[in-house]
């Protein structure tokens, strides 16, 4: 990229941050914004900004690293567990189904791709993004019990869906090349998978989060370092997790929960970089996709794929949210609700990206073609409407509260939500 275009670049992003506020209250998402002026810049429009193909893969990694790590960080496990209720539905009943009907729905569209390559699809798109529905996850008009869930399923869904995409990859790695493996071979990756990377995200966050607390109590530890202190335990956490032979991604997100959940003070911190660095980097994913993948994906896209992108944005995840609200007391306007409200955004994107460097998938560019076209679709889609939905499900609330009816009213923990609109710096607190 020449010197002009990291002018219009970074020209952009100031003129955004001067009408953000403004832009979020027309409804127009970040993420809306970043993908179509990736679009205009890109080769296929005025052709002003070009991304080197080099920038793509560490950007990509170090995004996801950084996602997971964050994104786990938010969530107070013991407040979780005592307020289970909706969260633990979408988690525990509705991904899984998630995962199950939109493999099934891709065998069925796509009969040349394989079973593997077929789940990979239906696990990648499984994972939701709370940034394209911001306007909901923020909005004091949507019971505060209703964007928690949200809230939680977003922070949570990722890192679970990751051990499965990895795992299908592999398999689908060897079908293609022909290997032939024993179950021996499989068990030792699972367990490399979720036993190795964890050890290591568990035990680098542990004893780095204790280590933080202790000099923040002596007044050692300064605010910038706070957050660079932070900020390295996630890319740590990847390393040593790759140097034992794990995971990395997911000892990145296991170093999340065990931070937020046992060094919460120092968390903090985690939590400020995603408001302002973590924030410029994931925006930095969305313009690259709107440069270099939005407008292919949609001129080559098949009237299959096109099927397959709208479906899951509506039927393969409403129908199992509808299943795991069965006996929650939820009414139909909150089923519609949370289950439009399962945008696709960044982990998508980067879990299709790591399936696209497997070289010897057969079917990986035909996988990645449909996860980013779904994801193309949710990012309009649910960038125009989160505002406007938030103002009628809140309405639509109200006229229920006035009949005495209050099932979705409940008190629940608030965990910090990953962009915190509207505030200013120093506002943050030391403990969530």
């Amino acid at each position: 990229m020449g010197d002009y275009g990291y002018l219009i670049v970074l020209a952009f992003v100031f003129v955004f941050g001067l009408g953000s506020r403004r832009l979020d209250a027309l409804g127009l998402s970040p993420p809306l914004v970043f993908v179509l002026f990736g679009v205009a810049c890109g080769p296929y429009a005025l052709d002003i900004v070009e991304l080197p193909r080099a920038w793509v893969d560490p950007l990509a990694e170090l995004t996801l690293i950084m996602v997971l790590f964050a994104d786990a960080s938010r969530i107070d496990l013991e407040a979780l567990r005592k307020e289970a209720g909706l969260p633990v539905r979408l988690l525990g009943i509705g991904l899984p189904l998630t995962m199950l009907l939109g493999s099934a729905v891709a065998m069925l569209c796509f009969p040349s791709l394989g079973f593997a390559e077929a789940a990979l699809i239906g696990t990648m798109l499984a994972a939701t993004d709370a940034a394209l529905g911001q306007a909901v996850v923020s909005s004091k008009e949507v019971p505060i019990a209703i964007r928690q869930a949200l809230n939680v399923e977003a922070g949570l869904n990722d890192g679970i869906a990751l051990p499965i995409v990895m795992v299908f990859a592999a398999v689908a790695v060897d079908v293609s090349t022909g290997t032939q493996t024993d179950g021996a071979h499989w068990l030792w990756f699972w367990l490399q998978q979720i036993v190795l990377g964890p050890i290591a995200g568990g035990a680098v966050a542990w004893l780095g989060g204790i280590a933080a607390q202790r000099m923040l109590a002596r007044g050692w530890m300064g605010d910038a370092f706070e957050r660079i202190a932070g900020l390295c335990l996630g890319l740590l956490s990847y390393v040593v997790a790759d140097l034992i032979g794990g995971n990395g991604f997911i000892a990145a997100f296991v170093a999340g929960l065990v931070l937020g959940n046992t060094s919460r003070g120092f968390a903090v911190a985690v939590h400020a970089f995603v408001e302002t660095e973590g924030q410029l980097l994931m925006l930095g994913v969305f313009m690259l996709v709107g440069a270099v993948w939005a407008y292919p994906t949609l001129v080559e896209a098949t009237p299959i794929m096109w099927v397959y992108a709208l479906a899951s944005l509506t039927i393969i995840r409403m129908i199992p949210i509808a299943l795991s609200l069965i006996g929650s007391a939820a009414k139909p306007g909150t089923v519609l609700f949370l289950g439009w409200f399962g945008p696709r955004g960044l982990a998508s994107v980067l879990f299709g990206l790591v399936v696209l460097d497997r070289e010897f998938i057969a079917g990986r560019e035909q996988v990645f073609g449909v996860v980013m076209l779904t994801v193309v679709c949710s990012v309009v889609l649910h960038g125009i409407s989160a505002r406007p939905g938030a103002r009628r499900y809140g309405r639509y609330l109200a006229e229920l509260d006035q009949a005495g009816v209050k099932p979705e009213l409940a008190t629940v923990t608030e965990h910090p939500t990953r962009f915190a609109q509207g505030r200013r710096l120093g506002e943050r607190e030391r403990s969530v």
